[in-house]
């Protein structure tokens, strides 16, 4: 009795921990392929989910999206026409890194813009605040000044 129920709960681990770890298995003639497939599914972006990477997505269009990947090298295709072909299908949101076009320009400039005038901003209060210290009194202020610094020590 002990022993079947050993086997059954040995059983159900197994089927259990198989269900679990069920992954992918690719095959690749050789190592510069598979690690073209590597980083070709870690940089593309799950339609699915949020900001998550095909290769670690269980998400059913990822499991689509890497069977085409897999084609498209098994094809013999370059990893820029892969790309293309991947964006073509499923639109720009794939890409974690956006393209240089005509529409992502102030996605890509902006940054640039704003480091520029903050350190135009740095520049030109350094020189407001050298200009201000250069000044010095004219002979009627600094008279005006002595005459307020006298009359507080003398009450």
């Amino acid at each position: 009795m002990a022993l079947n129920r050993w086997l059954i709960a040995t059983l159900l681990w197994v089927l259990a921990s198989s269900a679990l770890g069920a992954e992918e298995i690719r095959e690749f003639e050789d190592p510069v392929t598979k690690e073209r497939y590597q980083d070709l599914t870690a940089s593309m972006r799950c339609p699915l989910c949020e900001n998550q990477a095909i290769n670690d997505s269980d998400a059913p269009i990822s499991g689509d999206m890497r069977e085409r990947v897999y084609q498209l090298l098994q094809d013999g295709q370059s990893d820029t026409e892969i790309i293309n072909h991947m964006v073509q299908r499923f639109g720009q949101y794939i890409l974690y890194n956006p393209r240089l076009e005509n529409r992502t320009y102030l996605l890509w400039g902006l940054p640039v813009v704003l480091v520029l005038l903050g350190v135009l901003l740095v520049v030109w209060m350094v020189r407001a605040r050298r200009n201000a210290s250069a000044t010095s009194l004219s002979a009627e202020e600094r008279a005006r000044l002595d005459e307020l610094i006298n009359r507080e020590r003398s009450s």
